[in-house]
């Protein structure tokens, strides 16, 4: 998937994914993790989703990265902060608070980028890739983060009724990815079909949606 397809999304406000409160499933499942107070969370692809300041009032140091500069700096204004501005290698840097968003390509990020980060939070980032970039993200993650744990959320759904993004990952996908290497326990899992107008309109027949707590610790 071409990076332009995500800044033209972002340029034209093309950002169905983005839920205008915090996901219902930190409130859930967070807690579950077990981490320790200001505990890094990694989050991956996370555009301006206000979950990355739900982690920064739980006490977490908060680590986002993301492609589109619009989203990030849509993410400060709306909530009236003043970040710091830096240039670190291939990334632009964004600083307040406890919040670190990182504008660049996910795939360009390294271990030393995250090596305080002993946990993750995935709600869009799988889902957002295309099969073969699910490979290479699944293999780059298990890279960067060799001792974490984490909450991954997936949707699953017939692809042939629907194209992505979002994209149909199954169970089975998700074993496949990441089974080897981490620990996976679904959480929850709902058919959400009736909660998704944009889904019902293509007639997507089954909606899917999973929560894993993952660890390979």
């Amino acid at each position: 998937m071409d990076p332009a397809f995500w800044h033209q999304r972002w340029s034209a406000n093309q950002i169905g994914f983005h839920l205008p409160e915090v996901n219902p499933y930190l409130h859930r499942f967070w807690s579950r993790l077990a981490l320790e107070q200001g505990s890094r969370v990694l989050v991956p692809l996370c555009g301006k989703t206000l979950d990355l300041l739900w982690l920064a009032h739980e006490g977490h140091s908060v680590l986002g990265v993301e492609l589109s500069e619009k989203a990030i700096t849509d993410f400060f204004q709306e909530h009236r902060l003043e970040p710091s501005v830096s240039e670190e290698g291939v990334f632009k840097v964004f600083r307040a608070g406890d919040i670190e968003l990182r504008c660049g390509d996910f795939f360009a990020l390294t271990a030393e980028d995250v090596a305080d980060c002993t946990a993750l939070y995935d709600r869009a980032a799988l889902i957002a890739l295309p099969a073969p970039m699910r490979e290479q993200y699944a293999a780059h993650l298990q890279s960067l983060l060799p001792d974490c744990v984490g909450l991954l959320i997936t949707l699953d759904y017939d692809q042939a009724q629907m194209p992505g993004p979002p994209f149909a990952v199954g169970n089975d996908e998700v074993q496949r990815l990441l089974g080897s290497n981490w620990r996976l326990e679904v959480l929850q899992e709902q058919d959400v079909l009736g909660e998704s107008w944009r889904f019902l309109q293509a007639g997507v027949t089954r909606l899917d949606e999973r929560v894993y707590r993952v660890s390979n610790r």
